[in-house]
């Protein structure tokens, strides 16, 4: 078993994209800048919004927060939306989610300029990775695929099973992995909560990439010898052993399934570190210009 170490492999992209920011600013290129709208003080936001700030300052970038109370209103957040996308300093921007129950996501995301949706959640994005065109792509898979590249991994005519069907991870995940390119080129099966056989189709897999938002919820009898295992899930589940009261735990039982794999990645130190090198990534595109619309 291999560990796909989200740590060491997001220590060498950002120290990558502080060099090209580095040439690009010596060349007279403008200091990217990402900026981030929070609604709320919701604990896993206010933690990942703190890690994708702390990561702007480690690559040489400008970062902006824009606070919202946890009661503002659709209009507020929207508004906040427009004026980031008039401000011409600010490259890209992200609406940190989850939002209140009364705030639709969707307005929200299409609301937000395709030149400046460094998330990959607009329409106009996804669209565009559907035909294969140049995107931004969603983070999460942006990183997923970074990590299979870079370690290596063979993905064309294996199996590769996604479970989750969210517009954020498992349907643009799902899409990713069978293009004709790499990775890629894998055929897809992607399962969500009314699919039948669900253990059986995942012993199937060469693959399995599990995004389901339900701690240990894959046990070693969902995996066969030597499948590669990616660990999406991140959730707070209470520990009266640990300091902070709660432990990080994924959607894996990784102590479990680790030693059946060929390759795996841990929760936490895996794919959310990898997630803020993607936006990293697409902001430093945006601000470059690379993808044209």
């Amino acid at each position: 078993m291999q560990l796909l170490d989200g740590k060491i492999l997001s220590s060498q992209i950002k120290a990558e994209i502080k060099q090209q920011v580095e040439e690009w600013t010596a060349q007279g290129g403008k200091k990217p800048h990402l900026a981030a709208i929070l609604v709320g003080n919701d604990g896993a936001s206010e933690t990942y919004v703190a890690s994708k700030i702390r990561s702007c300052e480690q690559v040489g970038f400008t970062s902006t927060l824009i606070r919202l109370a946890a009661t503002a209103t659709e209009a507020e957040v929207l508004s906040a939306v427009e004026s980031l996308n008039q401000d011409a300093d600010v490259d890209g921007f992200i609406v940190q989610l989850p939002l209140p129950p009364r705030i639709s996501e969707n307005r929200i995301m299409e609301a937000v300029n395709p030149a400046k949706d460094v998330d990959g959640f607009h329409p106009v994005n996804v669209g565009r990775m559907c035909k294969g065109l140049p995107a931004y792509l969603s983070a999460t898979p942006f990183g997923i695929l970074e990590m299979l590249e870079r370690a290596q991994i063979e993905t064309s005519g294996k199996h590769c099973v996604v479970i989750g069907r969210s517009q954020i991870v498992g349907l643009p995940m799902s899409i990713l992995m069978q293009r004709n390119t790499y990775p890629g080129n894998a055929t897809v099966t992607i399962c969500h909560s009314k699919t039948h056989n669900l253990k059986e189709i995942c012993r199937d897999a060469d693959i399995l990439i599990v995004a389901l938002g339900r701690p240990e919820f894959v046990t070693a009898d969902y995996v066969k010898t030597g499948a590669v295992v990616i660990d999406v899930g991140i959730t707070r589940v209470e520990d009266s052993t640990k300091k902070s009261g709660f432990a990080i735990k994924g959607d894996v039982k990784f102590d479990e399934v680790a030693p059946q794999c060929s390759y795996i990645t841990p929760v936490p130190g895996g794919v959310g570190l990898m997630t803020i090198c993607g936006l990293l990534t697409n902001t430093l595109k945006a601000a470059k210009r690379e993808i044209q619309f």
